[in-house]
């Protein structure tokens, strides 16, 4: 019998949970017809003897990484404003970038070469924020969806305390805006999706938190913001709502938290807004090197883990240094050893298997099943030479630690997205 389909071989390494690593040495991953994987075998069983079967020799196979938090409109500031603090850096050099999108032109060639960048790496799942733009926000998605990846992409709401040439007028225009960028995309692109992505509450009105809340209802809508980056932010938004019992509570209050919800950074997260996000599902997107960069801070991931709450991975550039998914990995491992030597032995450092955990079935779960070599999971895969440092002799276990370490993008030589061929 003929099937659809295809196959890869090679060693595969995927996570079974935050510290269990499946290796499979000379396996072979079947892909289905649907972009699913059908299973990974120790030979290509008989009912797919048909399929033609990718050889991908001593390369190590593994899922692809989430990368659950960018700014995209930030990728020409990558290196620049490393010395200022959150609310200085918006406002001296990501807002007057950010009002560049305006035109469609500077748009395009910006994400075209943000697009490529990430294709040719280890990110294939992405949750990025464009601006309030419309227009731009929807070249975003054209050219991500384009390049092949698979995601989600946010035209932002802002309609207080940032600049004019970049505020939206009112809660009105925003919401309006928001709901026709919605209707326009909503089915056009086969792979990228819209999230709503209110900026941060110091510059969302309550009018305007209230609208998003009743437009992620009514279109059943993901969502994604900010949450307890830094303290002077914290401060802020204590100032602007006096009434509500944490920051988490005033995104709550609006119907803005819940398992389709990613709230990057979480640094501060008080024991009830912990509690309040393990309620509702809400997501904490764990972004290592904006929180460095920035001096925002070490978020205590290790606590988060242990409390069960959802956790994944973000870049978070320009905050962030580097589009590579595999400097997030790093930086989060370099920063949580840090957390336990100043005063937090409490907490035990994240390994480099919970790190590979969080890049690839930890935050894929946001999208599903997506993460993992399994029957019914998105055949989400890469490949990594590792052969530049690899010496003889070094099993799978070992050659997986120095890859966590020594990888990057220009490593990769095949890539697949729910079954497609990227190269």
């Amino acid at each position: 019998m003929f099937r659809k389909g295809f196959a890869l071989r090679g060693n595969f390494l995927w996570s079974e949970g935050p510290d269990e690593l499946n290796i499979r040495a000379g396996a072979v991953a079947v892909c289905d017809e649907n972009g699913l994987c059908a299973g990974v075998f120790d030979e290509l069983p008989e009912w797919y003897k048909t399929l033609p079967v990718r050889e991908l020799g001593e390369t190590l196979i593994l899922p692809g990484y989430s990368d659950l938090h960018f700014h995209a409109s930030q990728y020409e500031d990558l290196g620049l404003g490393m010395d200022l603090t959150l609310l200085d850096w918006l406002q001296e050099l990501t807002y007057p970038e950010e009002a560049r999108f305006q035109n469609a032109g500077y748009a395009r060639n910006v994400y075209g070469r943000l697009a490529e960048e990430l294709r040719a790496g280890f990110t294939t799942r992405v949750a990025a924020f464009a601006t309030v733009h419309r227009e731009g926000t929807e070249i975003l998605m054209e050219l991500l969806n384009g390049a092949g990846l698979a995601g989600y992409v946010g035209k932002v709401n802002m309609d207080r305390n940032a600049p004019e040439y970049i505020r939206e007028r009112d809660a009105a225009f925003s919401l309006e805006e928001t709901e026709r960028w919605v209707a326009e995309t909503a089915g056009r692109f086969e792979t990228i999706r819209p999230i709503l992505t209110p900026r941060f509450v110091p510059s969302c009105t309550p009018e305007l938190m209230e609208g998003l809340g009743q437009l992620r209802k009514k279109y059943a809508l993901p969502l994604q913001s900010h949450l307890d980056e830094q303290p002077e932010e914290i401060a802020w938004v204590r100032e602007l709502c006096p009434g509500s019992e944490s920051y988490a509570h005033v995104y709550d209050k609006d119907g803005l938290l819940g398992p389709d919800v990613l709230m990057a950074h979480c640094v501060y997260l008080t024991d009830e807004e912990c509690a309040l996000l393990k309620q509702t599902g809400t997501w904490v997107v764990h972004c290592p090197c904006s929180n460095s960069n920035v001096r925002s801070g070490i978020a205590p991931i290790r606590k988060y883990l242990d409390l069960g709450l959802n956790i994944g991975l973000g870049s978070d550039i320009s905050g962030g240094h580097s589009l590579d998914m595999a400097d997030t990995l790093r930086e989060a491992l370099s920063v949580s050893r840090l957390l336990w030597r100043l005063g937090e032995e409490r907490y035990t450092h994240l390994s480099a298997r919970e790190v590979f955990y969080l890049a690839t079935a930890g935050g894929g779960a946001f999208f599903g099943k997506v993460g993992r070599f399994e029957p019914g999971y998105a055949f989400d895969a890469v490949a990594v030479d590792d052969g530049p440092w690899r010496r003889p002799g070094d099993d799978l276990s070992a050659r997986f630690q120095k890859m966590i370490y020594r990888a990057t993008a220009r490593n990769v030589t095949a890539k697949y997205v729910a079954g497609k061929m990227l190269f």
